[in-house]
């Protein structure tokens, strides 16, 4: 399962990487394309100006900054990374419009083409799809969560399920056999477990060889 978010997080985000690399290349407001706009115009306090910009000075760098960020974060399966990259894609774009309509005096979207353009838009599905990327990826797990867990149970060898082998008829059993079916052991009483014939009598005391010293008579 984290292995299908992760897949499908991942071609979510690099349609969204496309779509934000593309979007300078479309026109913004009226004709004038995304690369014709300089980066600083975003930070001016009187809007944007007709300055035609270069590519490396445009909106293209900052879009194409936030793009390899997005890359690398997919490499390292990072959620921060992606939704990180997606929020600063809209906020360049809401940052623009904010100075566009300083500029302007208002912002309109023409049928004709006038106004707010297809860049504006695919500027901002970029965005929104880097965005919807973060949710859909399961993310990297830590390291350290396997540093709590609780160690597995080693299971026994199959040995320790095998049946204690049965001794051989007439061995000594000290436990017995409750099936009956053992042959009892080798003694006169199979429930005696102890020998009780009598021991044999003591051998009788014989005089020492040397004659008993005479009695006392004083």
């Amino acid at each position: 399962m984290a292995t299908l978010r992760n897949a499908i997080g991942s071609l979510v985000a690099l349609a969204g990487v496309v779509a934000i690399v593309w979007s300078p290349f479309r026109p913004w407001y009226g004709d004038r394309r995304g690369k014709d706009y300089l980066a600083v115009d975003l930070f001016r306090a009187d809007g944007v100006t007709g300055d035609h910009a270069r590519l490396v000075s445009s909106l293209l760098a900052p879009m194409l900054i936030t793009a390899l960020v997005t890359l690398m974060g997919l490499v390292l399966r990072s959620r921060l990374l992606v939704g990180l990259t997606g929020l600063v894609v809209l906020a360049l774009t809401v940052l623009w419009a904010v100075r566009q309509g300083q500029a302007a005096g208002s912002l309109t979207v023409g049928a004709r083409g006038e106004g707010l353009n297809t860049g504006v838009a695919t500027a901002a599905v970029g965005g929104a799809a880097l965005l919807l990327a973060a949710l859909v990826m399961p993310g990297r797990r830590p390291r350290h969560a396997d540093a709590f867990a609780p160690a597995p149970i080693p299971e026994p060898p199959p040995s320790a399920y095998e049946p204690i082998p049965e001794p051989p008829v007439g061995a000594y059993d000290p436990y017995g056999d409750p099936s009956g079916t053992r042959p009892p052991a080798p003694y006169d009483d199979p429930q005696e477990p102890y020998d009780t014939r009598p021991l044999p009598a003591p051998p009788s005391v014989t005089p020492p060889p040397w004659p008993a010293p005479p009695p006392d008579t004083r």
